[in-house]
């Protein structure tokens, strides 16, 4: 009996011992999990989308969109950063609010209202997509036509699908179009106009759109999605033509351009502006106060009615536009972007972002034997675009041929 007793007090002894032994080592290995009822540090949450991180990003006016110290990418960083990318449009959420702190400061008191309201969410850097289509980069794309539109323009969407922007292949070399758009600016007009686009969509599967609203000021929006998207899905495309809806484009004679250009050739070519000077006339669209940019002249920057680059670059030039705030005017902005790079866009004779002539009432603008030598001309509207491009594409016959190519 003595003996059993004894057994049974040695048993319970080392089970107390082993079960302490073991919430000692527990509690060794994750303190946390054991206690319970203690105050906790709390651990920091992280921050949803990095780029809205913006702690000093509006103490200097003269630094506002040069503000972040990421460096950019060159060359050879490429192929690692290829290897973090992600692989599908991370942002799912709006989550964003205006940067109050801003509305204490004289300067942003003086400012006209639309830049107050640009400045205060400037911030709110990416939306989530509303319409995707990444199957549009499968396989090897030669030439991306990528066209910035608004969702009310139905009709100049569907004058380019019938003109520049129809799909085909060219020798072997893939062509594909696709329009970016936001959501419409009325509000009382955005239920009924999403409910076309998503129809237009169905039929024609070419629309990337995001949750944000399309207005002047968030055309660099614009810009910077869709740099993002191309650096998500579009690792085999060569060549983008971006540009407007209200264009005439020629894809055979950018094809043509495009044959001399070799691998690894940084390429951006358009309608290059230098030693443009920021407007400073309030009645001016394109009006920048000085609190915004107070530099004197903008580095070298294409027309955005239409451009061309090279695949590669345009995957650098999203890396080199998270380093920058966002600007007003798109076109500047790459500008922007592609200084950081130290890359100089390349003026050519056959991008006329002004007209053939910058005089309006010439009948230069309207000669189909000028047009038949370009590769971009603005401004053409539905009826004067297709009947333009069926001019150049008729038995057309020019006393002599423009040789700008």
């Amino acid at each position: 009996m003595f003996q059993w007793r004894k057994t049974i007090y040695k048993t319970v002894c080392l089970s107390f011992l082993l079960v302490i032994t073991v919430t000692v080592l527990q509690r060794g290995m994750a303190p946390s999990q054991f206690l319970q009822g203690q105050q906790q540090k709390e651990l920091p949450t992280p921050e949803p989308l990095k780029t809205q991180k913006r702690d000093n990003a509006f103490s200097i006016t003269s630094t506002f969109w040069k503000s972040k110290k990421e460096k950019a990418p060159g060359k050879e960083e490429e192929g690692g950063m290829m290897e973090r990318q992600v692989k599908s449009w991370d942002i799912t959420t709006t989550n964003c609010s205006a940067n109050q702190n801003l509305s204490k400061l004289d300067w942003f008191k003086g400012l006209e209202p639309n830049f107050q309201q640009f400045l205060l969410y400037r911030h709110c850097r990416y939306f989530p997509m509303l319409i995707n289509h990444p199957e549009k980069c499968n396989g090897d794309v030669y030439l991306l036509i990528v066209v910035k539109s608004i969702i009310t323009q139905h009709d100049r969407r569907e004058a380019i699908r019938r003109t520049w922007g129809k799909e085909k292949e060219v020798e072997g070399k893939k062509i594909k179009t696709l329009f970016l758009l936001g959501t419409a600016s009325k509000e009382e007009e955005r239920a009924n106009y999403q409910k076309l686009l998503d129809y237009e969509n169905h039929i024609y599967g070419d629309i990337l759109q995001w949750d944000f609203l399309d207005s002047f000021f968030n055309l660099t929006l614009k810009e910077v999605h869709f740099l993002k998207w191309l650096n998500i899905y579009c690792d085999n495309v060569r060549f983008i033509f971006k540009g407007d809806d209200d264009v005439f484009v020629s894809p055979d004679n950018i094809l043509e351009f495009l044959e001399d250009k070799k691998e690894g050739e940084d390429v951006f070519v358009g309608d290059v502006l230098y030693k443009a000077r920021p407007i400073r006339k309030k009645e001016n669209k394109y009006y920048i106060p000085s609190a915004l940019y107070n530099k004197s002249i903008y580095p070298p920057y294409a027309g955005g009615g239409g451009f061309v680059m090279d695949g590669p670059l345009a995957k650098r030039l999203h890396k080199a536009s998270e380093t920058l705030e966002l600007y007003p005017i798109d076109d500047v902005f790459l500008g922007m972007c592609l200084e950081v790079l130290k890359v100089s866009p390349v003026g050519h004779e056959g991008f006329k972002t002004f007209g053939i002539v910058k005089n309006k009432n010439s009948k230069m603008n309207k000669e189909p034997c000028f047009f038949r030598s370009m590769l971009v001309v603005h401004k053409l509207l539905p009826p004067d675009l297709i009947q333009m491009w069926d001019l150049v594409h008729s038995n057309l016959t020019c006393s002599r041929k423009l040789n700008v190519l």
